[in-house]
């Protein structure tokens, strides 16, 4: 059997049988599936499936949040060697109509009301889309069906049976696995063609690595339209440790509690919230506690201001702080991440480096990682016996970088995508004579073949003096202050730096009854001179630390936090920077004296 996505979950099955493959809560208890259990449904679905007319290489989509659900429909789709097409649960209907259309699909999974109606709103729009499969319920007529009849049809028909074990038998590792559409942060989705060897050779080198091993229980709640996501899934399928999979992002902090995992993949935000959180609770507490954390806390400034700029920093000061201080924090978030986390693992975005150093002396053990949508997610990775904080680590076995002239970081290997579905022109401009793929991000290997991410190539600031900034560093800093959520650093082709900033409304509002201010709304506290001044001083500090040219002279506090909702973050949480900018142009121009 060829090197697949199958094969390889169905090796894995075969090896385990019985042993638990997956954890999940329903009607308020934690269940689970063995691996044999697991093969079972995969298998009913794909009988299903050919059982419906689904033939080899088509197209199927499947909307929805993170589940065992999810999972199980694309392993069914897998397996009756159809290429899924995953969209994002956040998604408008406009854009699950593109995403559809955009990809041919004629088949499609939802997981519940709110996603089955975003299909029946665009049902006329999409007529090659024979059928919708829910599988949270029931099908209500002939155009939607319940995926527990959609299985028992399957299970019961010995030619569709057979069929499927001549499907799986023919799945070369060349055929489209996954097509993943980009989250759009510069223009229209693309499609990325991603063959089952991609993922294969994700598993295989996540495995050289030693990074999770067959007793690990992972906590999993990614997005599965993500490809951090889907190289995690397939790494499981071939290593075959249990995955906990939480009940939605709201309920992950519990979740962790009750499950207790080893390891755990995160999207930098996480690691934001948790540290706004802790740092904010520190300094409002009462008292001495209060005053000893604020001074533990200016160690720790001095700290990581050393180890950015590679130096050390110790002393009795240090020692008596990470003893009397750090140590309880470690102790509070081991018990809030349940207790047995081995380490965490970081990607999608850039983690700040002092968020980074925090965690460290905190106790926990962060591997912050890099790749792309056309990369199948997993380029590089920091590993546990050499963390380099601040770099996303070397490159993963058989894949390699290049630095171009201009600083873009180069890849090739056999993870990188095949090219974009339907879009010739752009697969010829992401790729040079030799097979090197363009990531269009900057970046420097250091000596130890270690990758520093420093913007992106879009990203990069030109002011009107000429000088380049990498706004994502400047940010980083920024985003530190417990009362920031987010912010967005603006000045290209302009003569300064100005920067928009979203407020933390937990932090926010804990300062103002603090000090007095009254019960305000967050539009009222963006105006309130008092959160200004607070926010200037975050200002003032990190920009000592920059170069004259890389200092925000200016800045504005947005009355409201950027949400998927509202165009401003993708689904993996990043920032959508140009929808921002062209949101509050007149802001922006009035920083410059211009108008809108």
């Amino acid at each position: 059997m060829s090197e697949n996505v199958a094969s390889i979950f169905l090796a894995t099955c075969a090896r385990k049988g019985d042993t638990v493959a997956a954890r999940f809560k329903k009607d308020g208890a934690w269940r689970t599936y063995s691996w044999k259990e697991l093969e079972g449904r995969a298998r009913a679905i794909a009988a299903g499936l050919i059982l419906d007319g689904v033939q080899a290489g088509d197209r199927v989509n499947i909307l929805g949040s993170t589940s065992i659900d999810w999972v199980l429909a694309e392993l069914g789709v897998h397996l009756a060697g159809a290429t899924s097409v995953p969209i994002y649960h956040s998604n408008t209907p406009d854009e699950v109509q593109y995403v559809v259309e955009n990809s041919g699909g004629s088949y499609a999974f939802v997981d519940g009301p709110e996603q089955l109606a975003k299909f029946e709103e665009i049902k006329a729009r999409i007529p090659a889309v024979k059928r919708v499969v829910r599988w949270d319920a029931a099908g209500e007529g002939d155009w939607i069906r319940g995926v527990e009849d959609l299985m028992s049809a399957g299970e019961g028909d010995e030619g569709a049976k057979k069929t499927l074990e001549e499907r799986i038998e023919a799945i070369d590792p060349d055929l489209t696995a996954v097509i993943i559409y980009t989250s759009g942060t510069t223009g229209p989705p693309k499609g990325v063609i991603l063959p089952h060897s991609a993922w294969a050779y994700e598993a295989k080198a996540v495995e050289k690595l030693n990074l999770v091993e067959e007793d690990d229980i992972q906590m999993f709640w990614l997005p599965l339209a993500h490809s951090f996501a889907q190289v995690l899934k397939t790494a499981w399928y071939h290593l075959g440790h249990e995955m906990a999979f939480a009940e939605s992002i709201e309920r992950l902090v519990p979740n962790l509690a009750e499950a207790r995992p080893t390891v755990m993949a995160c999207v930098p935000r996480i690691f934001e919230k948790v540290f706004t959180k802790v740092i904010s609770g520190g300094l409002e507490s009462p008292g001495i506690k209060g005053k000893l954390f604020a001074w533990a806390m200016g160690h720790f400034d001095r700290y990581a201001d050393a180890k950015r700029k590679g130096q050390e920093y110790g002393g009795v000061g240090f020692a008596l702080a990470n003893k009397l201080v750090f140590s309880k924090v470690a102790e509070k978030l081991s018990g809030t991440f349940g207790g047995r986390m081995r380490f965490f693992l970081s990607g999608g975005a850039p983690l700040s480096p002092t968020i980074a150093y925090f965690f460290d002396i905190a106790g926990i053990m962060i591997l912050e990682g890099y790749g792309l949508t056309e990369t199948s997610a997993a380029t590089c990775v920091n590993l546990p016996h050499k963390i380099k904080i601040g770099t996303v680590g070397p490159a993963i076995p058989g894949s390699e970088l290049k630095i171009a002239a201009d600083g873009e970081i180069m890849i090739r290997g056999p993870g990188v995508m095949k090219g974009y579905y339907g879009n010739e022109e752009a697969t010829k401009e992401a790729f040079d004579a030799e097979g090197w793929f363009h990531s269009g991000d900057i970046g420097e290997l250091d000596a130890d073949g270690y990758l520093k991410i420093t913007d992106r190539k879009k990203d990069i600031i030109v002011t009107a003096g000429g000088k380049n900034v990498a706004p994502q560093n400047i940010e980083n800093q920024l985003k530190t202050a417990p009362l920031v959520s987010q912010v967005v650093v603006h000045g290209d082709k302009r003569k300064f730096l100005s920067a928009l900033f979203t407020l933390d409304e937990e932090n926010a509002k804990a300062l103002a009854a603090k000090e007095g201010l009254g019960d305000l709304s967050i539009p009222e506290l963006a105006k309130h001179p008092r959160i200004r001044e607070e926010i200037q001083k975050h200002v003032d500090a990190v920009n000592a630390g920059l170069a004259s040219y890389e200092t925000v002279k200016k800045f504005a506090i947005l009355e409201a936090d950027f949400t998927q909702e509202s165009g401003e973050l993708t689904a993996s949480l990043k920032v959508k920077r140009r929808v921002v900018e062209k949101g509050n142009q007149a802001i922006l121009d009035a920083f410059y004296g211009e108008s809108y």
